[in-house]
């Protein structure tokens, strides 16, 4: 209904009022539920509804033991970076500071601590993709 009523207020211009009004309104009515069904078609067709299927293991420890698993390796990946890099994301990241205060802990200047943050993020990233 919202539909019908915002297309009728959109193209209120094309009404010819010396036109019956009640054909104009059901071609109005007759082609946008056309749309809404050929939209919930497109829809259904790609997109299923389980959500059964959004659960990575039925029992919930399983779940826990992987978010630890995740957290292993990601302090692992963490670990391996430069000492530069890895102080740049505990800091901004972690601890969440600002880079001021960033910059005035570690003595580099705030625009280092973007690059370095940036490249922190993105090695821990290339080498789990690469696992």
């Amino acid at each position: 209904m919202q539909e019908v009523l915002l297309t009728i207020h959109s193209i209120r211009h094309t009404y010819d009022p010396s036109r019956p009004f009640g054909p104009w309104l059901a071609a109005v009515v007759r082609r946008r539920s056309i749309d809404l069904l050929r939209r919930r078609g497109r829809i259904e067709a790609v997109e299923t509804s389980a959500p059964e299927a959004y659960v990575t293991f039925s029992a919930p420890d399983a779940d826990r033991q992987a978010d630890r698993d995740a957290k292993t390796t990601l302090g692992r990946a963490v670990a391996c970076l430069p000492p530069g890099l890895r102080q740049a994301l505990e800091l901004v990241k972690l601890r969440e500071l600002s880079l001021t205060d960033d910059s005035r802990l570690s003595g580099s200047s705030v625009g280092a601590l973007k690059i370095n943050v940036h490249r922190a993020m993105k090695a821990p990233r290339t080498r789990l993709n690469g696992e």
